[in-house]
């Protein structure tokens, strides 16, 4: 599934990956959205509507010691139908019932896991196989404390791709404190065309190659007044380009690289609900410095800043609006520069093909409300690369729009089906909780 990252760097993490498309769960899903709802499920005759024929007992035939009253019968016809009714369910309906309780919400000290998983297709790794189990829980007063959210997640496919891992965030009780933390490791053929918006426009530029990248990143951050968060910040990736068909496009830049991060992370946050906000407004500046004395071979920083607003124009439609910047220094690895899709907010190119120091995109998304637990979307943005500011023009900007399907997976959880069109580009993704 594609889940935001939380850093440009984390090529092939679960974030990333354009990975988790469960095609048989949204086909159950259109199953679903006509579903009866609870109670709907079978009919049974009021004991005062049976029949005479039914509820008067012939004399020759009682049975003593069994009481064979009308209300008596009446309850054990009831109860009869109760018990087929419960039993005689095929793996279909099970499975329908399954996903129906998917979205009840947790109580405080409730951990709700379910399991989601099947066949997919995503432009960057082809067709997959994938399976996540997603838990929510919470810790504290449904009013004060926010639910808690904990993936851990399993997919390949058939081009050799694989990645596995765990990605969540923890909310102490009344939101005192919050915990966001990922550990991945994938295996990911992939293409490459250099650093820059030119070397990305060049179709001549394009390379195969394998990535093997380790990711491990957490974030501890302490609720201030004023819906204010900050905290420190660790990071630890590990990226290896291997079976490269062309080196020439890295320049001579060492396709393996180590670094070794602590930042810090600073953040106004007044949504509603973080996975799926439907008000309010979410500033987040995140600085990250990489010195050598914790390892590197070279000193580097990349500070990200990131601006979400959600408004509720209407009962059932929600506008979300999204500017994300992200800037790094000389000397930042090849596998950590700013990409135009790293914020996930801009969609329809391959992932991660225009990169480069610096990066900014702005996006603008309907979320709009259907039927029960469906939903659709559409939106339109743009974005850029660049090494200096001044490098920006209309001719470099790089347009995204699409539309998207929505299903309530679990509750304030959905997963997404997204179709994005870019410059000359199209890209098809499915992924867990909104693109932002």
């Amino acid at each position: 599934m594609r889940l935001k990252s939380d850093n440009s760097a984390a090529v092939c993490s679960f974030a990333s990956k354009g990975a988790m498309g469960f095609m048989a769960t949204i086909v159950l899903s259109c199953v679903m959205a006509c579903e009866p709802m609870k109670g709907e499920t079978f009919h049974v005759v009021r004991p005062d509507s049976l029949s005479p024929a039914i509820t008067a007992p012939r004399p020759d035939i009682l049975v003593p010691g069994i009481d064979f009253s009308a209300d008596s019968l009446s309850s054990a016809i009831i109860d009869a139908a109760i018990e087929d009714t419960s039993t005689d369910r095929n793996i279909i309906q099970r499975v329908i019932d399954y996903f129906s309780d998917s979205n009840n919400e947790p109580e405080k000290g409730e951990f709700d896991i379910s399991f989601l998983g099947g066949p997919s297709y995503s432009s960057s790794t082809s067709v997959e196989l994938a399976l996540i189990a997603a838990g929510v829980y919470r810790t504290g007063p449904r009013e004060t404390t926010p639910l808690s959210e904990l993936d851990v997640f399993a997919e390949g496919s058939v081009t050799g791709f694989y990645n596995v891992g765990t990605r969540g965030h923890h909310s102490f009780p009344n939101d005192r404190i919050r915990v966001n933390y990922r550990a991945s490791f994938c295996h990911f053929p992939s293409k490459f065309w250099g650093v820059g918006y030119e070397m990305g426009a060049d179709k001549n530029n394009e390379t195969n190659y394998t990535l093997l990248q380790s990711l491990i990143s957490g974030e501890f951050l302490w609720h201030l007044p004023h819906d204010i968060f900050l905290g420190p910040s660790v990071y630890f990736d590990y990226s290896k380009g291997t079976k490269a068909k062309n080196t020439e496009v890295w320049k001579g830049e060492p396709l393996e690289q180590l670094s070794y991060g602590l930042g810090f992370v600073f953040s106004i946050d007044t949504r509603d609900i973080a996975t799926n906000a439907s008000q309010g407004y979410n500033l987040r500046l995140h600085q990250r410095f990489f010195p050598t004395f914790l390892g590197n071979k070279r000193g580097f920083s990349i500070t990200e800043l990131t601006f979400g607003w959600y408004h509720r124009f209407w009962k059932s439609g929600i506008m979300a609006f999204q500017f994300h910047g992200c800037g790094a220094t000389e000397h930042t690895p090849w596998s950590m520069l700013s990409a135009v899709d790293a914020s996930s907010g801009i969609r329809g190119y391959y992932e991660r093909r225009y990169r480069d120091r610096g990066e900014i995109d702005a996006v603008v998304e309907l979320r709009q409300h259907i039927w029960r637990r469906n939903g659709i979307v559409i939106w339109a943005g743009v974005g850029s690369v660049f090494h200096r500011l001044d490098q920006i023009n209309f001719k470099r900007l790089l347009p995204s729009f699409g539309l998207g399907y929505r299903w309530e997976f679990k509750k304030d959880v959905n997963v997404r089906v997204d179709v994005g069109f870019g410059r000359n580009s199209m890209a098809f993704s499915i992924g867990l909780n909104e693109a932002f």
